[in-house]
């Protein structure tokens, strides 16, 4: 088999709804959405956690964070254990790093000939954690860091120790899509390459060149969209550590900073599309796009809207876990195709070993199930199993702490302070009539097969506070 190379681009905290080609008016993404076009877009892909790094996590070890024990996104020494984030119940203690004792995605495809090259964003532990020793050859940019360091962020100087500032750099989204590009140029196709292409972009903080944000502070006024009301206040947030913020819920997309943004990503990935034109190899060369969780909605800022979705990142709700997926690989996908097919995290360890013609590790992609063959001629017969989240901590942007099943078009959500919630995502995709009471024998069997997942992979679920003190009204029931 001639083994395509392999590009994987992850976006962090990039909405469902964040690409021209899944539904925006306002963003433009040309070279984004040509993946879509030339190859396979989908519309029920999911991140395996609301925030970054459990999600990251899962895709280079193929499990679910709470297999790993890597439920939350990676902070200071002491945000890992029980109670670093508290409200009627303390957050789940969770380990800060991705272990070396699992075989990355990386470390397999290593093994099976590839060369591998990570750039960008790692967020997955402390140096002993860092890609290069998780099967990586070449690390660029990736450490500790969840989004670009003080005091200069996106703008050259920048703080990051894997990836320092040369003469003439700028922007950094600019400098690591020349390094992309570079390493595709320079490649000497004696052997194919897997490239982990993780922009930073486009998390806060929000950071463009002026003359892009002006473009799309004008295109905004040309819209009538700066007369448009974008923020709606909303209640406190549930937690102490954030309990004097409320909610800043943007209902459309009109932030000129982020529309830049997502503009300046769209070009550095039109150089990596470029550099596969120049080599000659684009036909062979499989491109993942996806992102980390939902777009930012709530807080922060709120710089993005994903309706018709509920909330954003940090959330249990779709708006914080589904996210965009296009594929393309010429050479196997026929262009311009859509699949409803299921998927999750933990799925593309498996899929990506068997289109590069590699043995399935099932003992460490033990959650991940290969929709190889939805890249076929029949992509609607693919019917995945059911998937499952769990996320015991109080987001940062106001959610609740909870787990979660999607079984074919039926969700539930098992809030650990709310109780549950149903949806039905075919008649309901913003998740706003929940139908516990309606369809009691859903709820009783969709909760058995939580409950029993949770069992298998040993998930942590958060205790009571014992010391809560109300600070608003809605605070004042008990934990049941």
């Amino acid at each position: 088999m001639n083994q395509p190379n392999v590009i994987f681009i992850l976006i962090d905290d990039m909405g469902w709804k964040d690409l021209t080609c899944m539904g925006s008016d306002f963003y433009e993404t040309p070279n984004i959405d040509k993946i879509a076009s030339e190859g396979m877009k989908f519309s029920d892909a999911y991140a395996a956690c609301p925030v970054c790094s459990p999600t990251r996590a899962s895709i280079m070890s193929g499990k679910y964070p709470a297999r790993l024990g890597l439920t939350n996104f990676i902070g200071g020494p002491r945000h890992s254990q029980e109670g670093a984030e508290k409200g009627r119940i303390l957050g789940a203690p969770y380990i800060p790093y991705l272990p070396t004792s699992e075989k990355s995605l990386a470390s397999s495809l290593k093994e099976g000939g590839y060369k591998t090259w990570h750039l960008g964003k790692w967020h997955l532990g402390p140096e002993q954690y860092w890609p290069e020793h998780h099967g990586f050859d070449i690390n660029i940019g990736g450490c500790h860091a969840g989004h670009p360091p003080a005091p200069n962020n996106y703008f050259s100087p920048w703080s990051i120790p894997t990836l320092t500032a040369k003469k003439g750099d700028d922007y950094l989204t600019d400098r690591l899509g020349d390094e992309a590009a570079g390493l595709i140029l320079e490649h000497d196709n004696d052997k194919p390459f897997f490239m982990n292409m993780c922009f930073y972009q486009v998390h806060t903080p929000l950071m463009a060149k002026e003359d892009k944000i002006k473009k799309y502070e004008e295109k905004a006024k040309n819209l009538g969209l700066d007369k448009q009301q974008a923020i709606v206040e909303g209640d406190f947030f549930p937690a102490e550590h954030t309990k004097n913020n409320r909610l800043q819920r943007r209902i459309i997309q009109s932030h000129p900073v982020y529309a830049a943004m997502i503009e300046h990503l769209d070009e550095n990935v039109g150089k990596i599309l470029d550099a596969l034109d120049k080599k000659g190899i684009a036909e062979n060369t499989l491109i993942f796009f996806t992102s980390d969780n939902g777009g930012l909605s709530t807080s922060e800022g709120s710089p993005t809207c994903n309706a018709p979705l509920s909330e954003g990142k940090g959330w249990m709700y779709d708006g914080g876990t589904r996210e965009p997926l296009l594929i393309r690989w010429p050479k196997v996908i026929k262009a311009g195709t859509t699949s409803d097919a299921m998927i999750t995290s933990p799925d593309f360890y498996p899929t990506i070993l068997e289109a590069c013609g590699l043995h399935l590790n099932k003992a460490q992609h033990i959650d991940g199930r290969s929709f190889y063959e939805v890249f076929g001629e029949s992509p609607k017969n693919y019917k995945r199993n059911s998937i499952f989240w769990h996320f015991p901590h109080y987001g940062n942007q106001g959610g609740e702490a909870g787990c979660s099943i999607r079984k074919e078009n039926w969700k539930l959500i098992e809030f650990f302070e709310l109780g549950l919630e149903l949806y039905n995502l075919d008649e309901d995709i913003g998740e706003k009539n929940n139908l516990v009471n309606q369809f009691p024998e859903k709820v009783e069997e969709l909760k058995k097969e939580l409950d029993a997942w949770k069992s298998e992979v040993n998930a942590i679920i958060p205790k009571a506070n014992p010391d809560f003190k109300a600070w608003k009204e809605s605070d004042l029931k008990s934990i049941d």
